[in-house]
């Protein structure tokens, strides 16, 4: 089974809606399900990021999932950066008033590209304890300056798994990339912290570049850290194909072109990790 680990819909097209001719489509639950079935996707988490025009993107999320529970899993956006309570106090009432109107399997949170140090306060211990109560996977976007506090959170918060978005973010056309690759790499320590095979169009030079060698490369250091059991790939559909990475291109960059995934690992990065996950809340044992 392959089962997408990184999926958005959309009631309105988040971004510029006049970048598509389809605004009020194309990010539809409709469009993304239309896809996953062309592209041989068997179920998709859909991460409800209330983004720009979607304030509400939670609700319209649950909605579609409620309507399609075998293919669809939802996790809803809990105070992101562009939420006015985005590390606001209250964070774990919040979280549980969330969890309370519709049962999740995770949550996804975006955090800003600027550490505000919010991680290791009080507010976030609790915030991250209440997931562990709820038997949350959170989902989280993270860059370099995050690592470090996200050892502590993963050091203090043993039992809730952290699935980082899209190799860490890290991208090889960064000046920082090698230091912020060994930071994700010092992560791996931490037997809860998992880390998505996607995004890898956000870290090359140009489209073109498909199937993204050197992202590719970068992306094979962190998989020997962290391993099958522990990465899920996603597609960041929509997003990428409007980036210009296609569904079956952002599934095949993994099926076909990482050379570090052997064949016989292939099937718990495609889908195995993150079913895992979702049933039992933690990463694959070793075999």
């Amino acid at each position: 089974m392959i089962i997408d680990a990184h999926t958005h819909a959309w009631r309105v097209w988040p971004y510029a809606t006049d970048t598509v001719p389809d605004p009020s489509t194309r990010g539809s639950i409709d469009q993304l399900l239309f896809d996953l079935d062309r592209y041989g996707i068997d179920r998709a988490v859909v991460l409800a990021a209330c983004v720009d025009h979607n304030p509400d993107n939670d609700a319209y999320v649950l909605e579609g999932v409620a309507r399609h529970p075998d293919r669809l899993i939802a996790f809803p956006d809990v105070d992101s950066v562009w939420s006015a309570t985005y590390h606001q106090p209250g964070a774990a009432v919040r979280l549980r008033a969330r969890c309370a109107s519709a049962p999740v399997a995770g949550i996804g949170h975006f955090l800003d590209e600027t550490n505000d140090g919010w991680l290791r306060t009080a507010e976030a211990d609790a915030w991250f304890e209440e997931a562990r109560a709820q038997r949350l996977v959170v989902s989280i976007a993270a860059n370099a300056p995050w690592f470090e506090d996200l050892g502590h959170v993963a050091a203090r918060h043993p039992d809730v798994p952290l699935l980082l978005h899209h190799v860490g973010m890290i991208r090889h056309i960064d000046p920082t990339a090698e230091a912020d690759v060994q930071g994700l790499i010092a992560l791996a320590t931490h037997p809860n912290v998992g880390v998505k095979a996607s995004g890898f169009y956000a870290g090359s030079e140009d489209m073109a570049e498909y199937p993204y060698p050197t992202q590719m490369a970068l992306f094979a250091r962190v998989y020997e850290a962290f391993g099958p059991r522990r990465m899920a790939w996603g597609s960041d559909h929509p997003v990428a194909p409007w980036e210009g990475c296609s569904l079956p291109q952002a599934r095949d960059v993994v099926m076909r072109h990482a050379p570090s995934i052997d064949a016989h690992d292939l099937p718990l990065v495609m889908g195995g990790t993150m079913a895992t996950l979702l049933e039992e809340r933690r990463f694959p044992a070793a075999e």
